[in-house]
């Protein structure tokens, strides 16, 4: 049985999308959550690229900030289009413009900032999957702000639930609901960040190409997985959850998991060769 009265207002916490707005102009928290994600992982791999046998320099990182940036905005958006709104979009092709409007897709995201370490590891002669482990140690630090702007809009929220800690959204109707935004911020960011901060600190994972990003890609995928189910699905989506049990962002989870296990069980094979002489770059 729902018991709503005991359920918290989510209209009471007294949050608005925009920060501010000045004319036609509006700064919103989805916004911001992108830029201090992007300078927040772009400052931790700094830090981790002072450890011995990093895979680039500093200005590598900084020029590989807008390649990444790029790739999680088209990545994300095109993904989004494809597997979640094809139909509407199909209708009016121009709004898949309005990025500004919201709708992105972190699969997406992942992918497209992939493609783009890819391009310019090629460029510069790097380990494409040594800086793929770099970046994914940051990556949760965008998905846990990410994740506090969806919960800030009031948006993505989760199933309707008769526990006490549900949330009654303003679009969410008059049940109580799971407010599986902060659920994700907490494992797809606090907690994946200090499973990959552990492992890149405590072992000799950096070490090992493609166990960190396996890491990253295996457990945001369980966790992931696991969310949804307490998350209401898609609108335009829901005939695929109950037709095969499954939500679209499950199975997009089920390539994650499997690649993320495959990069473990096989890193060992590209370990890196520390050459303990200054001046020398490892070898593998």
């Amino acid at each position: 049985m729902l018991h709503p009265q005991i359920a918290l207002d989510f209209a009471s916490l007294g949050l608005h999308r925009e920060i501010f707005t000045i004319g036609p102009f509006a700064l919103r928290w989805y916004a911001l959550s992108y830029l201090a994600g992007v300078l927040g992982a772009w400052w931790y791999v700094m830090r981790l690229l002072r450890q011995p046998a990093a895979p680039m320099t500093g200005e590598d990182a900084d020029s590989l900030v807008t390649w990444a940036t790029l790739g999680i905005i088209a990545g994300g958006r095109i993904a989004y289009v494809l597997f979640y709104n094809l139909e509407e979009f199909a209708r009016h092709p121009l709004d898949a413009l309005k990025i500004w409007e919201g709708g992105m897709s972190f699969h997406g995201g992942a992918f497209g900032v992939g493609i783009a370490i890819l391009l310019y590891a090629r460029a510069r002669h790097l380990s494409w999957l040594r800086i793929c482990d770099y970046i994914a140690c940051a990556a949760p630090i965008g998905l846990f702000l990410g994740r506090c702007a969806n919960f800030v809009n009031g948006e993505l929220w989760g199933r309707v639930t008769g526990h006490s800690w549900g949330m009654i959204f303003p679009d969410g109707g008059p049940a109580p609901r799971y407010p599986s935004q902060l659920l994700e911020a907490g494992l797809e960011g606090l907690v994946l960040f200090a499973i990959l901060a552990w492992a890149f600190w405590r072992t000799r994972a950096r070490l090992d190409p493609g166990k960190l990003t396996g890491l990253f890609l295996f457990f945001y995928g369980c966790f992931r997985f696991t969310v949804e189910y307490f998350r209401e699905p898609d609108a335009q989506l829901e005939w695929l959850q109950h037709s095969t049990g499954f939500s679209m962002g499950q199975y997009l989870c089920l390539p994650m998991i499997t690649g993320g296990l495959y990069l473990i069980l096989t890193a060992a094979r590209r370990r890196v060769i520390v050459v303990p002489t200054a001046g020398l770059e490892p070898r593998q």
